[in-house]
């Protein structure tokens, strides 16, 4: 049975990889693992002892504690109901939608934004 913080952390795993631009296969061979087991950190189904999660956050480039951040919201957010993600940059789609925002010339992408607000205020 997985446990909450595996999951938290292998989707933090997950989402500075994705930032990063990076795959599976190269971030399991900096670490010197198969993809696979990175496929198993990143949905929380095997947990990341203290010395590969210190490798990942060096290939990754970001400090251990980076993995740990917004556990507590995301325990909170999980008892209650919610209408976005608690963990919204973990999921691809919405980080290749903020990647083609940020693609968007910036006046053209005000009146995106504008756009999008007055959709949403409508649905």
């Amino acid at each position: 049975m997985t446990h909450h913080v595996d999951v938290h952390v292998g989707k933090r795993v997950r989402h500075r990889r994705w930032l990063i631009g990076m795959t599976q296969q190269q971030l399991a061979q900096q670490v010197g693992i198969k993809f696979q087991q990175i496929q198993k950190y990143e949905t929380g189904a095997n947990r990341i002892s203290a010395s590969r999660l210190w490798d990942i956050a060096e290939a990754l480039d970001v400090p251990v504690s980076f993995f740990f951040e917004g556990l507590e919201e995301a325990e909170k957010e999980s008892t209650g109901k919610k209408s976005v993600p608690a963990d919204l940059m973990g999921d691809k789609e919405a980080l290749d939608l903020v990647r083609s925002y940020y693609a968007i010339p910036e006046n053209q992408r005000r009146r995106l934004f504008e756009l999008a607000r007055v959709l949403s205020d409508v649905a």
